[in-house]
């Protein structure tokens, strides 16, 4: 992976622009993964970085790793105790009501033999949040920022196509597939530190969504 993905990087933290298609955990196909491009990303260092979190195969934008177990450790609590900051951009297949709002909708794993897994509304499932704020409407389709505060799998798909009632553009599973693939990107990522700067990222827009007509 090239030096040009990385958006951060210090002693104990590195945020690259993960490209979309690129899984991060190893498929069971057996293609590439994330974990083939580590030994590029040690930057110096030994050990090879690892995932802090996870965004889908085909979500692109600010990936954290951390360049060592400790700092894992320290940076995958941040995760769950919900001090991070995550911003989104999406190109909604449609236009949903209104203009900002927040998506409270607990959210399940179901599973068949014949469709595979999905993720599902269920008052019953995990407690999942989302703000949202529409920022332009373009040909029928909504340019919309999620603010997610919780980070349940699949949670800003689900809480789209069902929450606001209009699929992410190009969501094989929960909308319509479409050739310029899913338009979900995590643009923007701050993890606190307590006595030392924030691990602060940028991921810039992909071509993607400037081919979709939002740039």
């Amino acid at each position: 992976m090239h030096g040009d993905r990385v958006l951060f990087i210090d002693g104990e933290a590195l945020v690259i622009d993960k490209p979309a298609g690129l899984p991060v955990d190893p498929p069971r196909d057996g293609g590439l993964s994330l974990e083939n491009h580590l030994d590029s990303l040690r930057f110096g260092f030994q050990r090879w970085p690892a995932a802090v979190h996870r965004l889908d195969r085909d979500t692109s934008g600010c990936l954290l790793l951390a360049r060592n177990p400790k700092a894992g450790v320290r940076l995958g609590r941040a995760f769950e105790a919900g001090e991070v900051e995550k911003r989104y951009l999406a190109v909604l297949d449609g236009v949903p009501q209104g203009e900002r709002g927040t998506i409270d909708l607990s959210l399940a794993k179901v599973s068949t033999r014949e469709a595979g897994w999905r993720i599902v509304a269920d008052p019953a499932g995990k407690p999942a949040r989302t703000g949202w704020e529409l920022l332009a409407v373009k040909g029928g389709r909504a340019l919309v920022a999620f603010t997610p505060t919780t980070g349940r799998t699949h949670q800003l798909r689900v809480h789209a196509a069902t929450g606001l009632g209009v699929p992410i553009a190009g969501d094989p599973v929960y909308g319509r597939a479409a050739p310029g693939g899913l338009l979900l990107h995590a643009e923007r990522l701050v993890l606190p530190r307590p006595g030392k700067p924030a691990v602060e990222a940028v991921a810039p827009m992909p071509p993607r969504f400037a081919e979709a007509g939002f740039i």
